[in-house]
């Protein structure tokens, strides 16, 4: 699991901010149409790439993928609260379900939330039923997603 507690903060300038914002948009932009975009040269525009992905800012380029599209009609979330000595094991199981796109350790009632999709109404159920011996879970159907995953608010 990272813990970005502890990272140094970056600095960002207003060249940086629409560097990311395009590329958030297409993380496949040429560095020729984006160096036309901030009226900068190739070579300027690679180097603040870099300096961008040397400082862990940029962790990597990536496409999103639609999952009902590929089947997965189901989305849910999973809290999850670990039995008594079992946290290792619920953490190994966890990073083993592979319907699982997404988990955070969390504060509160719970120690995880996990996002999942499936492609049916037995399958959350399988999910479940891989963590019930060894933790405490809470499901919760995607009905819709008025704020897709997107950028923090980016200021200098």
């Amino acid at each position: 699991m990272k813990n970005h507690l502890r990272l140094p903060k970056v600095s960002l300038d207003d060249i940086d901010i629409q560097l990311l914002r395009i590329l958030y948009e297409d993380a496949r932009t040429p560095v020729a149409e984006l160096a036309r975009a901030l009226t900068m040269s190739a070579p300027s525009v690679s180097e603040r790439l870099r300096r961008l992905k040397e400082s862990g800012v940029i962790q990597g380029f990536t496409i999103g993928v639609e999952p009902a599209l590929l089947g997965y009609e189901l989305a849910f979330y999973i809290r999850i609260s670990p039995l008594p000595g079992q946290l290792s094991k619920v953490v190994a199981i966890i990073t083993q379900i592979e319907e699982i796109v997404e988990c955070d350790r969390i504060t509160g009632d719970d120690c995880f939330i996990a996002k999942a999709y499936v492609r049916s109404a037995k399958a959350i159920e399988a999910v479940i039923n891989r963590l019930i011996p060894y933790a405490k879970t809470n499901t919760s159907l995607v009905q819709s997603s008025p704020v897709s995953r997107r950028l923090p608010p980016l200021s200098r």
